[in-house]
């Protein structure tokens, strides 16, 4: 088994909704709830909060989490889980990548994509849920992507992707909806962040895009959806709130 350090990156100043990582409405840190998810997968290894707050730092002191402070000037989370990466040495075959606002995160996600990660011998890895309700697909804050026949991740988008114009065929979902967790290999990792910007990253937002725009391959696996996504609004805070009551 490789073995694994996966890093939750915790930044407070979040541009949607702002200290979101503290919020704390069910009694419990927002980030407090995605650790505990991180921890019940069988084969996370260790598990470190990575981020650019005291705020935060002290939060996870509360709870148990192993945290580490960061730079407070990285661009992406991603940059973030490198230096933690950098820092903690080179005992690591796989570096997982679970934000920090996924707090409905089901652990076997994070197991299947060390699964996938291993199965492929890919550099990079993601998941992604079937997405049926339209309206949902439509929304900029839910992040689709579409793949190859092979699994590998043609493009990533906040536009509904592909069309809603023309009906999926038969068994498929209408899009494919990319949950918040990549894996990388340790030297793979420390080459994306080395990588310029890409204008279609700056455009859609979206730093996966990076790997893409320079010609690498991230490899995609689909695991069963389950009616939730991350904490981008109020709303989806508000929401996640009332299920937890």
């Amino acid at each position: 088994m490789a073995q694994v350090l996966t890093v939750i990156p915790a930044r407070l100043g979040s541009t949607r909704l702002p200290r979101k990582v503290l919020l704390r409405d069910t009694g419990r840190y927002l980030i407090d709830h995605v650790h505990e998810r991180v921890r019940a997968a069988k084969h996370a290894g260790r598990v470190v909060v990575a981020t650019d707050s005291d705020e935060v730092l002290a939060a996870c002191r509360t709870f148990g989490a192993e945290a580490l402070m960061t730079r407070a000037d990285h661009p992406s989370g991603t940059d973030r889980v490198a230096e933690v990466a950098r820092a903690l040495g080179g005992a690591f075959d796989l570096v997982v990548n679970v934000q920090g606002d996924e707090p409905e995160l089901d652990p076997g996600h994070v197991d299947r994509l060390i699964e996938l990660m291993r199965h492929t011998r890919a550099e990079m890895g993601t998941l992604a849920e079937p997405l049926d309700d339209p309206d949902e697909v439509a929304k900029s804050q839910v992040v689709k992507v579409v793949t190859d026949h092979h699994g590998r991740a043609l493009y990533f988008s906040r536009s509904p992707l592909p069309s809603l114009g023309a009906a999926p065929a038969e068994g498929e979902p209408l899009a494919l909806r990319h949950v918040g967790i990549y894996a990388f290999t340790p030297a793979f990792l420390q080459t994306f962040c080395a990588l310029p910007p890409a204008p279609l990253e700056r455009r859609e937002r979206l730093e996966q895009l990076r790997a893409l725009w320079h010609g690498h391959a991230i490899h995609v696996g689909v695991v069963a959806a389950q009616g939730v996504r991350g904490i981008d609004t109020p709303e989806d805070y508000a929401a996640f709130v009332a299920r937890r009551r």
